[in-house]
């Protein structure tokens, strides 16, 4: 027997023995989970750890609750110190070791592209840049740094890593995602998972993950956060449970649930998705727990209960084992009224704080080590560096007429729109603050995309433009000012948000952005438009009149020194988009489109498709083969491609290889991606790349919803080449 499987044998007798020793209460209170501001008074009235000790008291010792989450000084959840932290952790674990049975707290964060809440800490480029480095290394990474500075700062639990497909450019959290395709969101999760766990999550710097948002919450219809998904279950089998089930594997042991519906059940009542998915066939073994407030809004918002009472039963049965209350003592209250009353079995209440508690075992919560050292573990500058080299590689040169780019260090440049003097817009949602716009808080040291160009250049930089979205730029001022300027830099894109904050009605730009554009071009003057923020707001015209498009997204603290490094020509740039780019604001068309899709009169048009991305050099595939002609079901085949820099500069390149299953039962996307490998070449080098495609690469969901391969032909792509082999019964 491996250490491991002793070590969850030893595990599940210590969680008998505990369970056996517990009041309903005290069981109870292991599945309520609520906010810091439950146990907190505002600063000014208290001690550096913000906590009321009365309040503390009543919560632990009183409520017994298992789970606290958030930061300090709700509404906004302000980043903390790594020492009040610190002292905040103390406090909360000193109350709980006071209790009877000495049952340790979980602290839950948001700490989704680094330690969020923690000041000074190692902000990465958000998931969707993450995505577009094709770079699984940069995920673990990022994985181990972010685990390692939120246990720097004594927390333990992270609400990481969205697993949701992004394939609803409206939706407000698409940049919380890893793009729209399963395979590069599953290899991107699973990589950043491994990173923030190792192979014991209990180690001193590292920390146990969190799925979210499980199942389906990522495809709303109208595009807005937390409204209805119309998903049949094929497709959700085919494109939005995977990445799920491929975090389970990875050995992420909690899930956090989708806050909206799908096919008219919303996610915190759905026994299918919750038990017989999630439990019976992809084998989860760990604990879910709510997102915000949701089991009330079965009741307050979704008219599905006809109490909170009911409310509560009925999460609970659906397979809910924490409830993210979060304000009040609500659920607890409830739930123990249920099973006293027989509506809910004590059964359910042994298995769902069961999960609990094993988690918190494996976590090592019951025997804490001690807190790693700051000095060495947070904000190193390794670490930094690697944030900056995420940067760098999550960019992508959309577009470089002429070869505008790059620009010499002594170029004149006039740099205008609302995204080229604010951090906050690289950032997004989810840093420092919940919604990412507190400017102010950002740290100083970090530059601007126009502070970073300052720093370079040798020529003159001169800026127009408010800080402010709302602030109209002074464009007659652009106008007389370009004669004297080699170059326009043209920054547009969207302040941050996230969640509901963020919905929009349209993914077209601002008026006052669209007018300052068309006044740049009008200038006669090179111009290079820079994009940043969460989504593909449309720039269709804007685009086919400037002479270079580099598509920033969300690239994080370093993002500024990152787009500065590119447009200089001090990296070579090689992201790739993750996502198609819409031409219009209605053009929603994924990459991996079914066949009608591209029949007649309709077509896969976007402004720019997935995968996309220049660089300085020029790359070619060739020689794309594969082993055999034909192979027996449930056998691998190998396929091999040749890629050259036909360039002068060295780079890297992301080689991407897609299947077609070419006649099937279901109908199959005309190219799905299967394996993508990123190598570094020098000008006039060639590497052979080689792949391995498994029986599962070229499985689908077949008509009675299992996952099946069919005999017949497939078609392997790579680059502007096509090789087939056929699977024979």
């Amino acid at each position: 027997m491996s250490g491991r499987s002793v070590n969850a044998q030893e595990i599940e007798n210590k969680v008998k023995n505990l369970l056996s020793q517990m009041t309903l209460e005290e069981k109870v209170g292991q599945m309520t989970q609520v906010d810091f501001s439950v146990i907190g008074d505002p600063k000014e009235q208290n001690a550096e750890d913000q906590i009321n000790p009365a309040k503390l008291e009543d919560a632990v010792l009183k409520h017994h609750v298992g789970s606290i989450l958030n930061a300090p000084l709700a509404p906004d959840n302000k980043a903390q110190s790594v020492e009040t932290w610190r002292k905040i952790m103390r406090t909360v674990q000193d109350a709980a070791a006071t209790t009877r049975l000495k049952i340790p707290l979980i602290y839950g964060i948001d700490a989704i592209h680094g330690a969020t809440y923690t000041q000074n800490s190692v902000l990465f480029p958000q998931a969707i840049n993450m995505a577009a480095t094709f770079n699984s290394e940069l995920a673990f990474k990022e994985g181990e740094i972010t685990a390692r500075e939120v246990r720097a700062s004594g927390l333990q639990w992270n609400f990481s890593t969205v697993m949701d497909i992004g394939r609803q450019p409206l939706w407000p959290r698409l940049w919380e995602t890893f793009g729209e395709d399963v395979h590069l969101a599953t290899v991107m999760g699973t990589s950043y998972i491994k990173g923030h766990q190792g192979d014991d999550f209990s180690a001193a710097d590292k920390a146990p993950t969190c799925l979210k948002h499980y199942v389906g919450y990522s495809y709303p219809l109208n595009g807005k956060d937390r409204t209805p998904a119309w998903i049949g279950e094929r497709m959700l089998r085919e494109y939005f449970l995977p990445t799920f089930e491929a975090g389970i594997k990875a050995g992420s042991p909690t899930v956090m649930v989708n806050s909206a519906e799908v096919d008219g059940i919303p996610g915190h009542a759905n026994h299918h998705y919750l038990t017989t998915i999630l439990r019976d066939e992809l084998g989860f073994k760990g604990f879910t727990v709510s997102d915000w407030e949701d089991i009330k809004r079965l009741y307050t918002r979704d008219k599905m209960a006809a109490s909170e009472k009911e409310a509560v039963k009925i999460a609970v049965m659906a397979g809910i084992d924490m409830s993210m209350v979060p304000f009040d003592f609500s659920f607890y209250d409830l739930l123990i009224d249920l099973v006293k009353s027989g509506e809910v079995p004590m059964s359910r209440i042994d298995e769902a704080v069961s999960r609990i508690l094993t988690v918190k075992y494996q976590a090592g919560l019951f025997e804490p080590k001690p807190l790693l050292p700051v000095e060495g573990n947070f904000a190193t500058a390794e670490a930094i560096e690697t944030n900056r080299q995420a940067a760098r590689e999550s960019i992508i040169l959309a577009k470089n007429d002429h070869n505008i780019l790059p620009l010499k260090k002594d170029a004149d440049i006039l740099v205008t729109g609302p995204t080229a003097n604010l951090l906050s817009v690289m950032n997004g949602g989810w840093t420092i603050t919940w919604q990412g716009d507190a400017e102010d808080l950002y740290p100083q040291e970090k530059l601007t995309v126009l502070e970073a160009i300052q720093k370079k250049s040798t020529g003159k930089v001169t800026y127009i433009g408010g800080d402010a979205f709302d602030a109209p730029i002074d464009v007659q001022k652009v106008i007389e000012e370009a004669k004297n300027y080699d170059v326009i830099l043209l920054s547009l894109g969207e302040k941050p948000y996230t969640e509901t904050v963020g919905n929009i009605e349209s993914l077209n730009l601002d008026q006052a952005q669209i007018e300052l554009a068309n006044a740049a071009i009008a200038t006669g003057k090179p111009v290079v438009l820079l994009t940043l923020g969460g989504r593909p707001r449309i720039i269709t015209s804007i685009a086919e009149r400037a002479s270079g498009v580099i598509l920033g997204f969300l690239p994080g603290m370093e993002g500024g020194e990152a787009i500065a490094d590119i447009l200089y020509g001090d990296y070579n740039p090689n992201g790739k988009l993750p996502v198609s780019y819409p031409r219009n604001t209605n053009g929603i068309t994924p990459y991996d489109y079914k066949p009608m899709e591209s029949f007649e009169q309709n077509t896969y048009n976007p402004l720019y498709p997935f995968g996309h991305g220049l660089s300085y050099t020029t790359f070619e595939t060739s020689d794309l083969k594969a082993e055999k002609e034909k192979i027996n079901m449930g056998e691998n085949i190998n396929v091999s491609v040749k890629v050259k820099n036909t360039g002068a500069l060295t780079g890297k390149e992301t080689v991407l290889l897609y299947i077609n299953d070419v006649a099937a039962s279901v109908t199959r996307p005309n190219k799905q991606l299967k394996a993508f490998k990123k190598v570094e070449l020098n000008p006039g080098q060639t590497e052979s790349v080689s792949f391995t495609l498994t029986p599962h690469d070229l499985s689908f969901i077949g008509v009675d919803l299992k996952r099946i391969v069919e005999p017949g032909d497939f078609k392997v792509m790579v680059g502007n080449e096509i090789v087939g082999f056929t699977v024979t019964k």
